[in-house]
């Protein structure tokens, strides 16, 4: 896509120890390590030169882990807020938009942030990768997977929750070389993980990583690359809705390579995010100050999964203990979790609509409502310099402007704790 592109050059790096090492080809861990951590990519090139906007999402890629780049990406876009900001009272808010908005110059049609994971995930993938690679979601990210997989004919196996199925829409069928499985009716995101978990013990499949694979969060990182390079200045405070706050440790990584260039100020952005009520395991941990997540009942855990809105945010194993994850990144940069109920979110979702002119994800709408919450609070200033990051939205726009939806089904479906040896058997003949 990027004439003679011929990749980006950098090395990788565990945050626990401060080992720099070279990239295997699919390295998630730091070797030799016993305690878990996240790992770093440090790029040769400290300044961040933006590409031409036809490279879409890959204008970022001086910062991105990549080999190669795809067809049909689109970049996240920021703009300044008149609408939503007037009615907050606020100066300076700033949207960062992932979604299908063409007026603005969105052009993501998965209508999703998680198009920036899928991008830099797969543009990650070395020559001659011989595995399949797999993929858990609760749903938006499995569609941007989906799509950009079909798009390029790479190999995917996805694994996403029965009940989350509607979230796989398409605005053209998808290739066969993307086969997806399914947890039955009442499991969640964790269902679909362990499924995921039982398929990477095969040889023919590989997992793609979640928060540990260094292209997802640097991908994720775009949004933040986006707002400084649009504003002239890295934000005050950043406000999204998480589930596995992957996104957020993608800000804050984002943030701090930013403070490195040394042309955008020296801020560090207040990470405000937010968790949908009554599904809050990340916020419990935190008011308590730790580090380990709290015990969770799986049952109960399910039944609030069913109860909130935002279904996107229901990770039950986040990257929140681990070295370098959510937790330090929280700690780093002096933020905070906020809830928002449901009535709260549909209530901002409708306001967003009204006062920005476009439909955004719920999820995305949890983010709203808590920020117009912190506003109202007095807890932040009316002239301070905040980045909203809108991660989704369009989809109401985009269904109004194509024919017909195309919906991806699963060729299995595995009730909620299998039999490994079963999985396995069934999923042996799939590619």
């Amino acid at each position: 896509m990027i004439n003679n592109f011929k990749g980006t050059k950098y090395a990788l790096k565990s945050f626990k120890t401060g080992s720099e090492f070279a990239d295997a080809g699919w390295t998630l861990n730091a070797p030799s390590e016993t305690e878990p951590t996240l790992i770093r990519a440090i790029y040769e090139k400290k300044q961040l030169n933006l590409g031409d906007k036809s490279h879409g999402f890959y204008q970022f890629s001086d910062w991105l882990p990549i080999k190669k780049t795809l067809e049909g990406s689109a970049a996240p876009i920021t703009y300044k807020s008149e609408g939503l900001a007037k009615v907050l009272g606020l100066t300076n808010l700033y949207i960062t938009f992932s979604g299908y908005w063409p007026e603005k110059g969105a052009f993501m049609k998965t209508c999703s942030f998680k198009e920036t994971e899928a991008y830099a995930v797969l543009g990650r993938i070395p020559e001659n990768f011989d595995k399949v690679l797999v993929v858990a979601s609760a749903g938006n990210t499995a569609r941007s997977f989906a799509k950009v997989c079909s798009d390029n004919k790479i190999p995917l196996l996805l694994f996403v929750p029965e009940d989350n199925l509607d979230a796989l829409w398409f605005d053209a069928p998808i290739n066969d070389n993307v086969k997806l499985i399914a947890s039955a009716k009442g499991s969640d995101y964790f269902d679909a993980i362990h499924l995921s978990n039982i398929a990477c013990e095969m040889d023919e499949y590989v997992a793609e990583g979640g928060a540990k694979n260094v292209a997802r969060r640097d991908g994720m990182g775009t949004t933040t690359l986006s707002a400084t390079t649009t504003i002239g200045q890295i934000p005050e405070y950043y406000f999204q809705g998480v589930g596995s706050g992957t996104g957020a440790i993608a800000a804050w990584e984002a943030n701090l390579r930013l403070l490195e260039d040394g042309r955008f100020g020296n801020t560090k952005m207040k990470l405000l995010v937010s968790q949908n009520l009554p599904f809050q395991p990340l916020y419990d941990a935190w008011e308590i100050d730790s580090r380990a997540l709290l015990p969770l009942d799986d049952d109960l855990a399910r039944e609030q999964v069913e109860t909130i809105l935002a279904k996107v945010l229901s990770n039950r194993k986040p990257p929140y203990s681990i070295y370098g994850g959510l937790y330090d990144a929280l700690k780093d940069s002096d933020g905070e979790i906020l809830l928002v109920n449901n009535e709260n979110a549909l209530a901002a979702s409708k306001l967003f609509e009204e006062t920005e002119g476009i439909d955004i994800h719920i999820a995305a709408s949890v983010a709203v409502a808590s920020l117009k919450e912190v506003v109202e609070s007095g807890k932040i200033e009316k002239d301070a310099l905040i980045m909203l990051n809108i991660t989704g939205g369009g989809e109401a726009r985009f269904a109004s402007e194509i024919k017909q939806l195309h919906y991806l089904k699963p060729l299995l479906t595995f009730a909620i704790n299998p039999d490994a040896d079963d999985v396995k058997t069934k999923l042996k003949s799939l590619f």
